[in-house]
């Protein structure tokens, strides 16, 4: 009798064990969180809001008035272009893994594979995120956006001198060589070769802004100066648009580096935290920089200290706390000051918009105080425990993409200028690109 219970309990066994396991695995499987999809969604749009209308009205208002149009035409131009290239390779050379090996150094730590090109294997059903929790579509739109923002950054550099054709090409090159590689090594996980050197890097400190700065600087000395720079006047013709477009580039922001923890959770709302106290510090030191230096506080200072604050709080928005971002902000705000101003008057180059000044800057120094302040003995979130060999992880981090962007930056400007040349010609800066190039006005007064 008690042998026919066993024998009848273990026949129950052997068929409710099968459904147990089916139902173990359905609940392993990655189901769409709503809440996650709905945050990702909403700062995708807020990053795509930071290009145009912002930064395209940050750039327009500083130029003088005979070349808005040209400025606000290649942020719209940049957008489309970059749009194009992100789905047939750039998102695959960004982010497929093909061939990639933690701690092996190969092709694949530079250049990702072709296993996404054309978004291949896409559907509205592929998910992504730290747990699978969204759609892959929305993280390839959201990243999208970041890809549109780094080149349309290296415009305020150039601004005023640039043939629209060159700039296209220039662009569609630079995103290729230089913006898709640089996202690879950083974020695209084990067997990046930055990712694998440990370079902290939440939002784009080093992929964005460091970059940009860089090939901004580059772009400038390669074209030369603008006819009469710096001796005759070249003031921003409308300055309230400069302050929108900065009011819109803070906005935007919180898209940028809380919408970077992927998730609607706890480091979404720290990094919304401490960007909001590093964009207002940094407003304040180098308005206050300005006013002891030059007697008086600007509205163009103020707009370009909020800039440079939120350059500097990207990179360490996901690991620092409130008090490491209020000494991040402090500094990029005097630190910028001093370089937009004096460092380019003494050194004489025509960063037209300081490109350079504030992200290429605001970057380096973003990116290094990350290694400080990330470790929970200074208030942050990481896992930093030895600071000083962080902090040489983030200056390996920044020497490599200071030398990769400048030195492939610097090669597609030369050949494009041997083929087909990069500066308008003296009569068409005269009369102005918007004219020129666009047969268009921004003002019919």
């Amino acid at each position: 009798m008690t042998l026919r219970k066993f024998a009848g309990l273990g026949a129950l066994l052997s068929l409710v064990m099968p459904s147990l396991a089916m139902a173990a695995d359905e609940v392993a499987a990655p189901v769409l969180n709503s809440g996650d999809t709905a945050w990702m969604l909403t700062s995708t749009a807020l990053v795509l809001f930071m290009t145009i209308p912002g930064l395209a009205l940050f750039y327009g208002g500083m130029v003088r008035s005979k070349n808005i149009l040209s400025v606000m035409m290649q942020c719209f131009a940049i957008t489309g272009l970059i749009s194009i290239l992100w789905v047939i390779y750039g998102y695959s050379i960004a982010f497929d893994t093909t061939g990639m090996e933690q701690g092996v150094v190969n092709f694949n730590s530079f250049f990702g594979g072709m296993g996404k090109a054309f978004l291949a294997g896409v559907t509205p059903s592929s998910l992504t995120g730290p747990a699978a929790l969204f759609p892959e579509a929305v993280f390839i739109t959201f990243q999208m956006t970041f890809a549109i923002i780094t080149p349309a950054l290296i415009v305020g550099a150039f601004a005023e001198r640039m043939k629209f054709s060159a700039m296209l090409i220039f662009m569609g090159i630079w995103f290729t060589l230089v913006y898709a590689p640089i996202a690879h090594m950083v974020w695209s996980g084990n067997g990046g070769l930055m990712w694998d050197w440990g370079v902290l890097d939440f939002a784009g400190g080093t992929v964005v802004h460091i970059n940009a700065g860089i090939a901004g600087l580059v772009c400038c000395l390669v074209l030369g100066k603008r006819k009469g720079f710096p001796t005759t006047p070249m003031a921003p013709h409308n300055l309230g648009y400069t302050l929108m477009g900065a009011a819109m580039l803070w906005v935007g922001w919180f898209g940028f580096n809380a919408g970077s923890a992927a998730a609607a959770n706890g480091t979404a709302g720290m990094a919304m935290l401490v960007t909001q106290i590093a964009t207002a510090a940094a407003a304040m030191g180098w308005m206050f920089a300005e006013w002891v230096t030059h007697g008086k506080p600007s509205a163009l200072g103020i707009a370009s200290g909020v800039v440079a604050g939120l350059v500097a709080i990207t990179p360490a928005a996901g690991t620092v706390g409130p008090m490491g971002a209020l000494v991040i902000g402090l500094a990029a705000g005097v630190v910028c000051f001093f370089c937009a101003t004096t460092l380019k008057r003494k050194l004489g180059y025509d960063d037209s918009l300081d490109a350079f000044g504030v992200h290429g800057i605001g970057g380096i120094l973003g990116a290094i105080l990350t290694g400080v302040f990330a470790a929970p003995a200074l208030g942050g979130f990481g896992t930093v425990t030895d600071i000083g060999a962080q902090v040489w992880i983030q200056l390996k981090g920044v020497g490599f993409t200071v030398i990769y962007t400048a030195i492939v930056t610097y090669i597609i400007l030369k050949v494009l200028d041997a083929v087909m040349g990069l500066r308008i010609t003296e009569e068409e800066e005269a009369v102005g690109i918007d004219l020129a190039l666009h047969n268009e006005r921004g003002y019919n007064l």
